[in-house]
């Protein structure tokens, strides 16, 4: 979001780092630990996730402060790790590119809700949404939860963050509007190809790699 020092109000950078904390340590008491220790091909996809996450997140565009567009992968590591593992990778990406001086600390909270908590949370929400209406069908969980929830979740947290500055009366509606919420379109698609592709290349090379895909289901039963 290229949130700088002193955009927020001392106050609001506090609470959003409270409530952001509060869902790192929910997600931390939910990791599966067990399976995370013993797994070293799960530690080596979940490190190498949250370093590829990290250089993503050094790709940027945006003319103000605060108004900055990159890709969110969020959706990617939900689906690959489920909401809990996948919001703590996005938190080691996010610390990686704060201590770089991508984005400010003062941000941390703020960053943290916006681009990674709800977007994780959409895509969840995506899924179970096509798991308890959709057939069973490789094609439908690509499309529906791979492309169509990736660019949801990234137009959601973009509407998400344009209200929530311009509710903290960091920029005027309009301005916001111009240099923010108009180019969401254009960064929806973008964001919902990328995520397809590289879900494609894992369900038909590595589905193992996907703990919310069964090949079982999805693949053998069809």
């Amino acid at each position: 979001m290229s949130i700088t020092d002193g955009l927020l109000a001392p106050a609001a950078s506090f609470w959003l780092l409270a409530v952001f904390s509060a869902f790192v340590v929910l997600a931390l008491w939910r990791l599966p630990w067990r399976i995370l220790l013993g797994n070293r091909q799960l530690q080596h996809l979940f490190f190498g996730s949250t370093v590829a996450l990290t250089l993503l997140w050094t790709l940027r565009a945006g003319i103000s402060p605060g108004l900055g567009i990159h890709f969110l992968g969020m959706t990617l590591l939900t689906l690959m790790f489920g909401w809990d593992l996948a919001i703590i990778s996005a938190t080691l990406a996010l610390l990686g590119v704060s201590w770089i001086g991508l984005e400010s600390w003062q941000g941390f909270g703020f960053n943290g809700l916006c681009t990674i908590v709800l977007p994780a949370l959409v895509s969840l929400g995506v899924l179970r949404l096509v798991e308890a209406r959709l057939a069973k069908n490789f094609f439908v969980y690509l499309f529906c939860c791979g492309f169509l929830g990736a660019a949801i979740s990234v137009g959601v947290m973009g509407l998400a963050a344009a209200l929530s500055l311009w509710g903290l009366g960091v920029y005027p509606w309009q301005q916001v509007y111009q240099e923010y919420v108009l180019l969401l379109p254009l960064i929806m698609f973008p964001e919902g190809l990328l995520n397809g592709i590289v879900m494609t290349a894992m369900m038909v090379f590595y589905p193992d790699w996907i703990r919310t895909f069964n090949a079982r289901i999805y693949i053998d039963e069809q």
